[in-house]
């Protein structure tokens, strides 16, 4: 018997991977957090699967449904929003599963920040702008950052930062990011990404709480800020197709 993790992405069905997708249709027991993942994406499971919605269920009552079936014999699906490896809460199921001698594998799925970038069309990592992408959260009511993960102390760096649950805090955020990246700074909020509603506001970190607001949008909203987001930036090329750049897999320069 087997519990297997599984990543189902963003919230659209087609961007399961086939792997698990597979997993979820051979599965005879479906555990899924229905907050974050639409009942489309499990729709896959096998017609006489017991399928569950734990958003309203204890880590104790879902380790119990895993007990359960562990004694039949089963296998379980477990399914996340996202990649389980990024927020997904994983790490305290597998700390039980491993005191009861359960077996457990790891299925990646497409992280938010990747499908909010395809939403937005465009590159994270640009050339001489942005190289790095933070990916954080803000504290608000769940677990407390550990010391030292700031907004700040991560805004020094300049690069591209996914900021997760920090939706109702946009103030806040604005107030330690300004100094580092400029009241211009480009801003994206996107909400309920993969999602048949999927809205996307697109601002500077000095407009951007005015059209969240507006669009009342209070939960489940990915925030990305970084130079990396404006396409008036005058970026170079990179080396990877530059004729006069050989490398390992083109090692001659091209003639003119």
């Amino acid at each position: 018997m087997t519990v297997y993790f599984i990543g189902a992405g963003p919230g659209d069905p087609e961007l399961l991977t086939l792997k698990a997708a597979r997993l979820i249709g051979a599965c005879p027991v479906c555990l899924y957090a229905g907050s974050l993942v639409p009942e489309a994406v499990v729709a896959c499971a096998p017609d006489d699967a017991l399928v569950m919605d734990t958003a309203s269920m204890t880590l104790d009552e879902t380790h119990g449904v895993i007990l359960d079936a562990h004694a039949k014999g089963q296998n379980v699906a477990r399914v996340h929003s996202g990649d389980p490896s990024l927020y997904g809460a994983i790490a305290e199921q597998i700390r039980r599963l491993k005191a009861d001698g359960i077996d457990y594998q790891i299925i990646p799925g497409v992280p938010a920040y990747a499908a909010a970038a395809a939403a937005l069309g465009t590159e994270l990592t640009v050339p001489e702008v942005a190289q790095s992408i933070i990916l954080t959260r803000m504290s608000m009511k769940s677990t407390g950052m550990p010391a030292g993960e700031t907004l700040e102390n991560f805004a020094r760096s300049g690069a591209t930062l996914a900021i997760h649950l920090g939706i109702r805090a946009l103030r806040e955020i604005e107030r330690q990011l300004v100094p580092f990246y400029g009241a211009d700074c480009p801003v994206a909020v996107v909400y309920r990404v993969g999602w048949p509603d999927q809205l996307i506001l697109r601002g500077t970190l000095s407009d951007i709480h005015a059209q969240v607001r507006a669009a009342k949008i209070t939960r489940t909203a990915l925030i990305m800020v970084g130079p990396a987001l404006s396409d008036s930036h005058g970026f170079p090329d990179s080396a990877l197709y530059d004729a006069a750049k050989p490398h390992v897999l083109r090692p001659r320069v091209k003639a003119e």
